[in-house]
């Protein structure tokens, strides 16, 4: 190391003139002998991007030529792209004349340039990495495959094909880019035949990088785990086997993360405990199950299925809270006042618990309402149950009170029927005991993130920075079209709440508050505590969710350790690694989980082209609108489509108007539209504007169950939550 850092110390400095190998060799008195050990290093720093060989094979320092590396990321609609610098305020714009055979994904080098439009851009000078993901595409019959991924505008010549057989979905790696254009492959897999839903949704999968599959010495890990306790295992651990502890999950789940219980103090105040799995006590740091933990990050909910961050021996078995078994958890037990619903003391305790229920929260909203069925079958819980939604709506209101912003969109549910076919889909609506195990998760991961920053003990924060400025003053002026008003300039969270409750009840309600969503800034994890803008919290963490989120298992592992005295010293680099691998992972899961969704909306509207149906614009630009039927399902009405006038978006007025006529398209606005195409190939779904009277209608009831047989097929993912 300390020679690499001579060498680039001597080429990065002031005096420095441009030299080939051979030239450093001699000026650095480099021995024979050790003449590839040199050209090993000097390799290395081009691969991180500190040198560059020149045309003339000369070796000069990047960033004083203005040279940087960074991500290229083509635009799938022209070609051109943009490469994301580390700390950079901007990406660099790169024509798509000026790649230099980088595609999208790879690691480049860039040369900056700044153009007559102040626009900083770009032309790559070489490529330092290509990027590792295997490629989707679809063989065709002159030896080459078309990639699926728009990202990759080009065909990827043969010279095996495998057994795979034209019109087939194919996996490739990709070998060789010539100057001319021309790229080279290698089929490492057949994924099946290219009309397949199923093989589309696996596209997707592998488009995005995410393992289906564990490794062998992962799994064997897993299976060599007793599926009973030991008595070592019991030892340290406060007992609440004894206590009325029950999980609350949807009415599919099979990974139970958290339980919780409930008592009322002498002096009235509530002793809430919160008890979640002990995953660390399987998952030993270093091993191979918390390496592949590591690279997933998270679990990942499609619709069609779930893809486990650990094995299902444990995510469904040793670590999920099963009733009436014996569990290892990590739990919180707070005491919360009965007036103002803050936590006035608490102790975090290694613990054993043996649930006594699996509730689900269907029935346990119904026991809320009284439900009288439910109440019998469910009379030794009753008690409990009215106390914890009681508890519920006062730490909602201590929330409300501070300014809290909350969101409660209705999730699109997609209904498989056996073959894995889109049979309907329609909008699930979050009841009181969502709410009232949100409410107990919530103030859990305050708690536990106020306790580890006093206690000054690395961590993994989750985090929510103030909102732009810029997109701020855009919501003011969206909001104003509709005649609401956000005073101030400073946006505090109270003022985004005071909106939403304005808006509530209105017909405008989903679409402003999903305008207001994105004027956000994305929630991630960071090492450092700035709060949670959202949740208008000044310590806030993922703790309550360690079988499907590895910072809840990380920060499971730090307190541990605190708890038993353990040195902390090499935490902080793992902690900082971990907080900016896992907010990759989460992004990169919500990318997959929302094309996946997408595919399957794409499939099921199939089959009601050429039909007529009311919708909401949801949004506008420069080529069309967006309106969204009532089912979620989005579509574009492209504006060359709107017969009678020449339409042009209006950016200060946030709309669309016709030149000639003045006619006006609004976000919120009522329209009719004809379906007119579902491409499964791209997931763009079209629509046309109708006449107010519908030209072909579906039969009575079509989107709620297209087939009546198969309106319990499907068993939805659990919903979670990712605050």
């Amino acid at each position: 190391m300390e020679r690499k850092d001579k060498i680039y110390s001597y080429i990065s400095s002031s005096n420095y003139i441009p030299l080939t190998f051979e030239e450093l060799s001699v000026v650095l008195d480099v021995p024979a002998e050790d003449s590839s050990e040199f050209k090993s290093i000097i390799d290395e720093l081009i691969r991180e991007g500190k040198i560059f060989c020149s045309k003339r094979k000369r070796y000069a320092p990047c960033e004083k030529n203005n040279i940087f590396p960074g991500i290229l990321s083509i635009n799938p609609r022209g070609g051109f792209g943009f490469v994301r610098i580390e700390n950079a305020e901007k990406d660099i714009f790169i024509p798509s004349d000026s790649m230099n055979t980088a595609t999208d994904g790879d690691k480049v080098l860039v040369k900056l340039i700044k153009n007559r439009h102040r626009r900083d851009e770009g032309e790559i000078i070489s490529v330092l990495e290509r990027s590792q993901r295997p490629v989707s595409a679809v063989l065709t019959d002159d030896f080459s495959a078309k990639p699926d991924n728009p990202r990759l505008p080009f065909s990827v010549k043969l010279k095996e094909l495998c057994g795979a057989k034209t019109g087939d979905r194919v996996l490739l790696n990709l070998t060789d880019f010539l100057p001319n254009g021309v790229v080279y492959g290698e089929v490492s897999a057949v994924l099946g035949s290219s009309r397949d839903l199923k093989t589309f949704a696996d596209t997707i999968i592998i488009e995005n990088g995410i393992k289906t599959t564990f490794e062998s010495e992962t799994l064997s890990e897993a299976a060599a785990y007793s599926d009973r306790l030991s008595p070592e295992d019991y030892k340290g651990r406060e007992d609440y086997r004894k206590d009325t502890v029950f999980t609350i999950d949807g009415d599919d789940a099979r990974d139970f993360d958290d339980a919780v219980s409930l008592k009322i103090l002498e002096n009235g105040n509530f002793s809430l405990g919160v008890h979640i799995a002990d995953v660390t006590h399987y998952v030993a740091e270093g091993s191979a199950l918390d390496n592949e933990a590591f690279i997933r990050g998270t679990s990942v909910y499609l619709t069609d299925r779930v893809i486990p961050m650990l094995p299902v021996k444990l995510s469904n078995g040793l670590c999920s809270l099963n009733p009436n078994e014996d569990r290892l958890t990590l739990s919180v037990i707070m005491e919360i006042d009965k007036e103002s619903g803050n936590v006035i003391r608490h102790k975090l305790v290694k613990s054993v618990i043996r649930s006594c229920e699996r509730m689900t929260y269907n029935n346990t909203a119904k026991i809320l309402c009284g439900d009288e069925v439910m109440c019998n079958r469910y009379r030794h819980l009753v008690p409990v149950l009215t106390k914890m939604h009681k508890l519920s709506k006062l730490l909602f209101k201590r929330r409300m009170d501070r300014g809290s912003i909350n969101f409660d969109f209705p999730e699109p549910k997609i209904n498989l029927d056996e073959n894995g076919i889109p049979v309907s889909i329609e909008k699930t609506v979050r009841n009181d005991a969502h709410r009232l195990i949100e409410e107990f998760m919530l103030i859990a991961n305050e708690t536990v993130a106020e306790f580890a920053f006093w206690a000054d003990i690395p961590f993994v924060y989750r985090v929510h920075e103030q909102p732009d400025a810029e997109k701020m003053d855009s919501f003011r002026k969206f909001i104003g079209s509709f005649g609401y008003v956000m005073k101030g300039k400073e946006v505090y969270p109270k003022d985004l709440q005071q909106i939403l409750n304005e808006i509530k009840g209105t017909e405008n309600e989903t679409m402003i508050a999903a305008y207001m969503l994105r004027s956000l800034m994305k929630a991630e994890y960071r090492p450092e505590c700035i709060g949670h803008f959202g949740l208008a919290a000044k310590y806030y963490s993922h703790f309550t969710s360690p079988i499907r989120r590895y910072p809840d298992l990380t920060i499971h592992r730090i307190l541990k350790a605190f708890l038993d005295g353990k040195d902390l010293s090499h935490y902080p680099d793992f902690v900082k690694d971990s907080a900016s691998h896992s907010s990759d992972t989460e992004r990169t899961a919500e990318l997959c989980e929302r094309s996946v969704s997408d595919l399957y909306k794409t499939a099921y509207i199939r089959d009601f082209v050429g039909c007529t149906f009311p919708a909401v614009i949801s949004g506008i630009t420069n080529f069309g609108i967006f309106a969204e039927l009532e089912n979620s399902v989005e579509g574009l009405i492209r504006l060359e489509t709107i017969a009678g006038d020449y339409y042009e978006l209006d950016e200060k007025a946030r709309c669309v108007t016709g030149r000639r006529h003045g006619f006006v398209f609004r976000i919120g606005d009522s329209v009719n539209i004809e379906v007119v195409r579902a491409d499964l190939e791209t997931r763009q779904i079209d629509f046309v504007l109708a006449d107010n009277k519908f030209k072909k209608s579906p039969k009575a009831g079509a989107f709620r169950h297209r087939n009546e047989r198969n309106k319990h097929a499907y068993s939805k993912n659990k919903v979670r939550h990712r605050r």
